[in-house]
Order: structure tokens, then sequence, then C-alpha cells
């Protein structure tokens, strides 16, 4: 007796292949139908087209930073580094962020950020003689316990988070597999919670954060050694490496170093825009450049609405060269001399094809006179005054008789 039970089972499932099929077009068309819908909501998500068709036609842009020479000493290194991002974002789509420096740039630590720290000093000293008292207390970023005075709140993160943060990356590098790729993907949450808060509650241990903070905005920042000029030398190589393989069609520069003045110039003949921010308002690296600003101008955002009118002039300059005649003597002997080799294997092609034997009829006088008028001219000259008074005698022996 067969079981009717997966009979009817078996039947179901084929039941609901089939309609399956019979619906798979319309299902595609409905995510299709989605996914238009979604990128229509969000013009500015990467998915539309226009943003597509856009990142396409603009132009790759890199920034290089020398942190040597240039270093955001004025303003905080992450907000100097996304002021400068923006600006470039208006001259194309901003591909490649580096940055290169020794290790004095890493720890040197700028007037204003320790007189910050002086100030913070004191004040902490102030709350725990119970002076001062906060109006707000102070938040853990983390668990969110809060503190009336600022050096108990930094105990209690060091004592207890710092512990936790430890503890966490020690077990990730111990992990290995999958199991690592776990453990990460568990505690990504906690450790970027951690790293914000301590970003405002720990002063770093070298400098005031600065290569973690270019990190943070994007930069791929590099230490070269404790040698005069390497970081120059770094930047300078980096830069002919991608001028080399065509990576990029404009260069955004931040140094006041007059060592890269040739680098500009090659970029120039090369066919690529320059950028340069600096402070020295007549350098040398300015004049070489089409287009230089102040880390004023970038950081009070005048450069980013400059940046429009420099990028239609430049295109208004690209539009000129195109509708210019120029004079190349090279290209123009090329074509006079291609013509000239055309019309004379013209010639060459009649005279000997077909109308060649029509060329060679066509000639004046009748046959007699030029095959005489040939051999005349084969002959020497007293030969041909010999000729010539035998054919007179003969003509005069000829009518002697009709005269007669």
């Amino acid at each position: 007796m067969p079981n009717l039970a997966k009979f009817q089972s078996t039947f179901n499932k084929t039941r609901l292949f089939k309609k399956t099929q019979t619906l798979g077009p319309v299902l595609q068309v409905s995510g299709c139908c989605n996914f238009t819908s979604l990128s229509n909501k969000n013009p500015d998500s990467s998915f539309s087209p226009s943003s597509s068709e856009q990142r396409v036609t603009e132009n790759n842009v890199a920034i290089f930073w020398d942190l040597d020479n240039k270093p955001p000493k004025s303003f905080p290194p992450f907000d100097a580094a996304i002021r400068l991002k923006k600006a470039a974002q208006k001259f194309g789509f901003v591909k490649y962020m580096i940055a290169y420096a020794n290790r004095h740039a890493f720890s040197y630590v700028p007037p204003s950020v320790r007189e910050q720290r002086r100030g913070r000093k004191a004040l902490n000293e102030l709350e725990t003689m119970g002076v001062i008292k906060p109006v707000e207390p102070y938040t853990c970023r983390v668990c969110g316990r809060r503190f009336y005075n600022n050096e108990k709140l930094i105990n209690h993160f060091k004592q207890i988070h710092e512990r936790e943060q430890m503890k966490r990356l020690n077990r990730i590098e111990s992990a290995r597999g999958k199991r690592r790729v776990r453990m990460v993907a568990n505690y990504a949450m906690k450790m970027h919670k951690y790293k914000n808060a301590a970003r405002d509650i720990l002063t770093p241990k070298i400098g005031y954060g600065l290569a973690d903070e270019l990190k943070r905005a994007g930069f791929w920042v590099r230490e070269v050694s404790d040698k005069p000029q390497a970081a120059d030398v770094a930047l300078r190589n980096h830069m002919v490496s991608m001028m080399d393989r065509r990576m990029v069609e404009c260069l955004f520069l931040v140094s006041d170093d007059s060592d890269f003045v040739e680098i500009l110039k090659e970029a120039r003949l090369r066919c690529l825009k320059t950028v340069v921010v600096g402070d020295c308002n007549d350098g040398s690296l300015k004049r070489t450049a089409d287009a230089a600003f102040s880390w004023q101008e970038i950081m009070m955002g005048k450069a980013k609405k400059e940046a429009v009118s420099v990028v239609g002039k430049w295109k208004d300059r690209n539009v000129l060269k195109r509708l210019e005649w120029t004079y190349d003597p090279e290209t123009e002997k090329k074509l006079y001399y291609n013509e000239i080799e055309s019309e004379d294997s013209d010639i060459d092609s009649l005279s000997s094809g077909e109308y060649g034997s029509l060329l060679e009829t066509d000639n004046d006088g009748a046959w007699w006179e030029l095959e005489s008028r040939s051999d005349d001219l084969k002959r020497p000259p007293d030969v041909e005054f010999k000729s010539l008074f035998m054919k007179k005698q003969e003509r005069s022996q000829i009518h002697a008789p009709l005269r007669a």
C-alpha cells in the first residue's frame, strides 16, 4: 500500500515549483522596480545612474601633503583634513590622499595645544581641591557613568575600559581563522565606541595624535626616516610614479617648499592641472601652479567657492585650445609631401596605364617628321648639316622635271 502522505507532499512540491517558475519574471521585474525606486528616493546614493555618470566624467584628484613643511599647527588635524578634502572635491573625484612626514613631525606639539593642556591640568587641580565645581557632570561615553571630577573620569576610563580594550585586542591576536573573523565582527562596535571616547578623554602618548587623526579622515600616512629632505624625496617619487601611470588628472599639493617646482612644471607639460595650498603668497610654487589657496581660505570655505570659477576657466581654456589653429611645421611637411607623392603616383599611373598609348600618339606633327627629329637629336651637328644638304638636293632633283 503506497504512502499517501508522501505522495501528497511530493505533489505539493511540484505544484510550488511550477508556480515559482511562472512567477519568476514577475518577481524579477518587481525586484528591479524596488531597486530603481530606492535610487530615485536617494539621488545622492552611489547606485543612482546620474552619480555614476558624473564620476566617469570627473577628473581624478590626488592630494599630496608635506607634513614636514606644512603641518596643521593652528587647526585641529581632523578638521583641516576634512576641509582640505572638501575643497579638492570641487576639482574632481578625490581618489588618493597621501601624507608624508618624519618622526619629529608626528611627535611635535603646537603651542596652542600645549596651552590647552596646561589650562586643562590647572582646572583638574582646582576641581580635585573642591574650589571649582562643574555645572554639568562629566559623562563616560562608553558606559554612561557620570562624574563631577575630570580626574575621576580619567581614572575610571583607564582602570575599566582601557583594560577591557587590551583584553579584546589580545583575544583577537591569539585567535586564528574563522574564529578571529567572528571576534573582530563581535567586538567592532565596542572598539569603535572606545576609540571615539578615548580621543576626548585620554591625551595621546606621542605628539597630539596627528597620524591617527589624519588616518581617521581617510589619509594614507607614511613615516619616513629622519634624514634631511626624506619626506620631499618620497613625495616626489610618489607623484612621478602616479604621473607615469596616468592615475590622476589633477595634483593637489599642500606645501611651501620650492623643491616641488620642477614636479609641477613636469605635470603641466603632461597636461595635468596643479593646485597648491600654502601660506607664501609670492612663492614659486604658487606662481607655477594653475591655482593656489591659503590655509585660511581652505578653513573658511572660500576655496570651495573659488574652485568652481577656476574649473570653469579651465574648461573654457580647453575649448579655445581645440578651436585654435596651430602651425606645426613637421605635420605640414608630412601632409605636403604626401600630396606631392600622391600626384606623382597619379601621373605615373596615367603614363604607364591604359592612357599611355594615347598620350604618345597625341603629339604634334606627322610621323616622318617626328622620326627625323628624333634622329636629328641623336646625330651630331655636322651629320645634321650633311643630312639637310642631301635632302635639299633630292627635292631639287624631284621638282626639276616638273618645272621643265
